[in-house]
């Protein structure tokens, strides 16, 4: 991994600002610090400022394993071209198999709050779309890890993505990161494209990155990691978003109106 903010990278950034790049950005611990309560994630003020500005240069998307009803009101007010909650599989409208993937998901419901329950600290968010299982408030969470993790591999059409203290249960078939960002590429008819983010939902992304025209940026240095470059830390994202926009700036006039409107794009 490179770090992203070296002069020795420089180019990179600056090959972004002079196409019709999509800026595509993880929320929790990437965009807004990682707090014990996710309900009371909010974005710093000069974080929010920053991306405001980035988002009226470029496509700016965000793609949150949150739902969109817990997202919509912490970008309240920012211009951003496309926002995608549940790891990609609800962008507003309903989309394809949604019935389906919640139907799915309720099954998981009842059967988890039986199997959980002797399990202290640990909780489940649902969003109706995907189930997060949170562990970090347990006594031990790496013992509140695997016993999740057994519990939640025996669970019928499943798919279990890692995150910060918490697994994702995505049902099979279901939109990730991964898919989600390669359809707004194609949507926004764009072969150069950033993405940012930082954890195990995020390799998703990271993994597909090479080849296909994607920077692929995680917060946090990892060795396992398959991001090309990364940032040392969430607050370091302010720095790169302040970037983006001076090497804009850089950028012949006259190109940049359309992304200006400040529209959120749905299906």
């Amino acid at each position: 991994m490179r770090y992203i903010l070296g002069r020795e990278q420089r180019p990179v950034l600056q090959a972004l600002a002079r196409t019709d790049a999509l800026l595509a950005f993880d929320f929790d611990g990437t965009l807004a610090p990682l707090v014990p309560e996710p309900a009371r994630t909010r974005l710093r003020p000069r974080t929010r400022s920053l991306l405001a500005e980035v988002a009226g240069l470029y496509r700016c998307a965000v793609i949150t394993g949150r739902a969109l009803g817990d997202l919509r009101p912490r970008i309240a007010g920012l211009p951003l071209w496309a926002i995608l909650g549940n790891h990609g599989a609800e962008e507003g409208a309903g989309g394809r198999g949604q019935a389906d993937r919640r139907r799915t998901v309720r099954g998981w419901r009842r059967l988890l709050r039986d199997r959980l329950g002797p399990l202290r600290g640990v909780w489940i968010e649902d969003k109706k779309d995907t189930l997060t299982i949170h562990f970090r408030n347990a006594s031990s969470p790496p013992h509140a890890q695997q016993a999740v993790l057994r519990i939640a591999r025996a669970l019928p059409r499943a798919r279990l993505v890692p995150g910060h203290f918490g697994i994702n249960l995505l049902p099979v078939g279901s939109p990730d990161k991964g898919t989600a960002v390669r359809m707004l590429q194609k949507r926004a008819r764009s072969r150069a494209a950033l993405y940012v983010g930082d954890d195990g939902s995020d390799e998703l992304v990271f993994s597909n990155g090479r080849g296909r025209g994607l920077v692929t940026v995680r917060v946090g240095r990892s060795r396992a990691s398959r991001a090309a470059y990364y940032l040392r830390d969430q607050t370091e994202i302010d720095d790169l978003l302040a970037l983006l926009v001076a090497l804009r700036g850089e950028r012949p006039a006259g190109r940049d109106s359309r992304f200006r409107s400040g529209v959120v794009r749905r299906r």
